[in-house]
Parts: C-alpha cells; structure tokens; sequence
C-alpha cells in the first residue's frame, strides 16, 4: 500500500507564504538549476529529493529527471511511493538496479558502510549522466545532514554529485517548509533512512535482514505510526516510538498480534525502546569516545 496521496487538501497542508531570507533561499536553488540547464536528481522519495526534483522540474521540466535505486535496501512499497510521487510532480522517472550487497565492504556493516552504498549509487548514476549529457547528478542532502555522521556524503562528492540543499543552506525544517509552500502534500512524511541503519555497526546485512525490519517498519506504519523504528538486534527487534506515545501503543495495540507478526516476519523476539525513538540513535556506539565532525561541502 502506497504513501497515501491526499484526496483533499487540509488546512495544515494550504501552502505557506515565504519569510525573506527561506525565498531568498528557494530562488537561489532556482537559479542553481537554471545555470546547470539539466539535472539528473538522485531521487529516493524522501522529501528531500522530492523537493529538489519538484524544484528541478519546476524550472527546467522535461531538462531534469529523477532517478530511484532498486535494491533490497528499499522495500517495493517505498519505491511504489517514488513513484507515486515523481508521477504526480511531473518530472521523468527511472529505476536504476543497485548491488551494494554484493560488496563485502558493505555487507559486512563497518561504521563507514554508507560511504560503500553511496559509492554504488554514484558509480551507478555518474556514467549514466555523462552519457546523457547530465554535467553531474544532484542529490538531496541538505544542510543538517553535515552536522551529522555521514560518509556517503564524501563518496558522493569524490564523483562529483552536487547537494544543491546543503549549498544553499537549507535546513531539514527548511525543507519541509518550502514543500509545503510548494504544494507537495509530502511536506510532512517521516524521514525514512536506508533500512541499513537499522542494523548495529558490525552485524552483517543481507536482503532477508533488511526485507525483514522494512516490512515490520511498514506495517507500524499502517497502523498509524509515522514516526517509528524498528532496529533490529540478531534476531530481536527492537521498536522505538516517540518517548510521549509509549504508554498508547502498549495499550491500544493488540501486543499478541503485533508480535506474531513480527515473528512471521523472521523475528524471534519483539522489545519497545523505554527511552524512545532517536533518530541515528546506533551513531552513540561512533559518538561515543569522539565528536563528529562537521562534513566539509565540496565546491562546485
């Protein structure tokens, strides 16, 4: 079941009316696409590549195009919401094949695994847009996402990928923000990590692990929660909603139902986080002895 579009517009999804410095902002990313004349959009269908592919669209329409990764690291209902989403945009949209389970480098889940997923995907998209005539892709980290332990931002940027979000400065409520204002009635849709990040550094990932956590992830999210992680520990998962909701969902879920179908799923134990969900909460391992240091944006 698709990321439901919106039959009809609610108040809180009326767009919004810009302060000075966010459309300064949003006509500065304009003016970005403007001098690339084409734009080829690593699109994932979170938010933030669906801004910069609405953007992208906006100001060169049949010039850009959205391109998904397939891989076991994304369930085929997510890629049915891409879709959904890029249709409903406008903009042209392509599925690529990724393998990044095929490398050890990744597969084997070091701290530094994203670096690995990310050189996959840009090994994959970068000759596509030279021989497309594409000057580079473009993908969707934004300006929060420096701030934060991330090593495919730096194999992103050693295949020359451009982060048009983060150039400008614009931050992840930033982004909702302009969505909203935008139009897109996914301005508010839950971020959605690679379900890679659900496993501890140093367990090793395979596609049943990670089809195991999406689907259990995706059926929570039926349920109504929309901001939920499933982490999964060998064979335990371990469900983290936010810390104010605890006491709702141990008594208004059917706790025997979700657990056989976690376990239908190929888990043998289900536990709920006391503390509640964190997002990058598994980084603590990383943050641990030592303190992130900001990602450097490269120049384009």
């Amino acid at each position: 079941m698709p990321f439901p579009l919106p039959c009809a517009m609610t108040v809180a999804d009326l767009p919004v009316t810009l302060a000075g410095p966010l459309a300064a902002k949003l006509a500065q990313l304009r003016r970005i696409f403007a001098q690339a004349d084409r734009a080829l959009v690593a699109y994932s269908g979170g938010i933030d590549s669906t801004l910069v592919a609405k953007v992208a669209w906006d100001v060169l329409g049949d010039r850009a195009i959205a391109i998904t990764a397939e891989s076991p690291s994304l369930l085929p209902e997510d890629l049915d919401d891409a879709k959904a989403q890029a249709a409903a945009i406008g903009i042209a949209h392509e599925i690529v094949q990724t393998h990044e389970l095929d490398n050890p480098s990744y597969a084997s889940n070091p701290a530094n695994r994203c670096y690995f997923c990310k050189s996959e995907l840009h090994d994959t998209l970068k000759p596509l847009a030279i021989a497309r005539g594409y000057p580079y892709v473009v993908d969707g980290v934004n300006a929060d996402d420096l701030q934060d332990y991330r090593p495919g931002i730096q194999a992103a940027q050693e295949r020359g990928a451009r982060s048009p979000l983060a150039e400008v400065g614009i931050s992840k409520a930033e982004v909702r923000e302009l969505a909203r204002h935008l139009g897109l009635p996914w301005w508010d849709k839950p971020a959605q990590p690679c379900l890679s990040s659900r496993f501890p550094y140093g367990e090793a990932i395979t596609a049943e692990k990670l089809q195991r956590v999406g689907r259990a992830e995706r059926h929570l999210r039926l349920l109504g929660w929309r901001e939920v992680r499933v982490r999964s520990v060998g064979d335990t998962a371990r469900i983290e909603v936010p810390a104010d909701r605890l006491t709702e969902f141990v008594t208004t879920l059917d706790l025997p139902d979700l657990v056989a179908r976690f376990q239908d799923y190929g888990f043998l134990f289900v536990t709920l986080d006391l503390e509640g969900f964190a997002s990058g909460k598994l980084n603590r391992v990383l943050n641990r002895d030592r303190a992130i240091a900001p990602v450097p944006l490269a120049q384009p």
